[in-house]
């Protein structure tokens, strides 16, 4: 390791100053809204507030793979929320998800009607809601639990930690990059070990586990998010890769990963969507 460091850590940690980094204008040691907003309703029960990052894109791929099945009350309305221009912040986002992160879910064919955060919470809830895509035998489910919990609790890492130090700091350093890219290595290997033998990560059937885990890791492998490709050699994941390029095949996916989507070529992107025909 090289450098020396010339930062000591104050007694008590103050925010006097934004850290720079390209999402420094968004980062805040507080939460709660800054501004006043109400949420947009659309005609649907449920209504997605999202943008079609890994995590927004779990959930979309779930609601299109639903419609898929014929699950026509699946049908939703997703309004896109720009959180590189703090949307997020907005008072009706806060009140759906006090966290401030994408997505979150609102179920208006409750009463009252049901908020849903966090992008595990809202498969969980959409699986059993619908009866999908979450086995119901015993050891069968807590596999599929496990896998999706593994990604919840694992891809800070990728993203937050790799992703930030590797492409997003204003300065780069080799401790962190180091320490991250080990252990998004180290994630890599777990998933190629375990699809050397199966073809899904719950066996032959495709759940809210491969969902959650291939809006991550099959964009890791497949589209060179953070332009690391080379540098993590993520195409020596061959299991990886497989489990990821089959995912990609399937109609669901390619739809849900345009929707809420403001970036890329146009033919690829869905700003709001209403309606099946949006994406048709």
């Amino acid at each position: 390791m090289s450098g020396t460091s010339t930062y000591t850590p104050p007694e008590v940690w103050k925010w006097d100053a934004q850290s720079g980094g390209k999402f420094t204008n968004i980062n805040r040691p507080i939460s709660g809204a800054t501004h006043d907003k109400e949420l947009p309703v659309g005609d649907h029960p449920l209504q997605l507030y999202s943008l079609a990052t890994p995590n927004g894109v779990k959930v979309t791929v779930m609601l299109e793979e639903l419609l898929a099945l014929g699950k026509s009350d699946a049908e939703y309305d997703a309004y896109l929320i720009n959180i590189g221009d703090g949307e997020q912040f907005g008072s009706g986002f806060v009140a759906a998800n006090p966290n401030s992160k994408i997505p979150a879910l609102i179920d208006r064919s409750t009463t009252p009607p049901t908020r849903v955060f966090e992008s595990g919470a809202i498969l969980v809830y959409l699986a059993e809601k619908f009866g999908a895509f979450l086995p119901t035998e015993p050891a069968q489910r807590a596999e599929c639990m496990s896998w999706l919990f593994w990604q919840m609790g694992s891809v800070p890492y990728l993203g937050g930690g790799f992703g930030h130090f590797y492409a997003y700091a204003p300065e780069k350093f080799e401790y962190p990059i180091d320490r991250y890219a080990m252990e998004v290595k180290r994630q890599l290997d777990v998933l190629d070990q375990h699809l050397a033998t199966q073809r899904y990560l719950c066996g032959d059937e495709y759940t809210i586990a491969d969902m959650a885990n291939c809006a991550w890791y099959g964009a890791l492998v497949l589209d060179n998010i953070y332009d690391s490709e080379v540098f993590l050699d993520v195409k020596s994941y061959k299991n990886v890769v497989r489990w990821a390029s089959e995912i990609r095949q399937r109609p669901a996916v390619q739809r849900g990963g345009r929707v809420n989507k403001a970036w890329g070529p146009e033919e690829e992107q869905l700003i709001e969507r209403h309606s099946a025909s949006d994406l048709d």
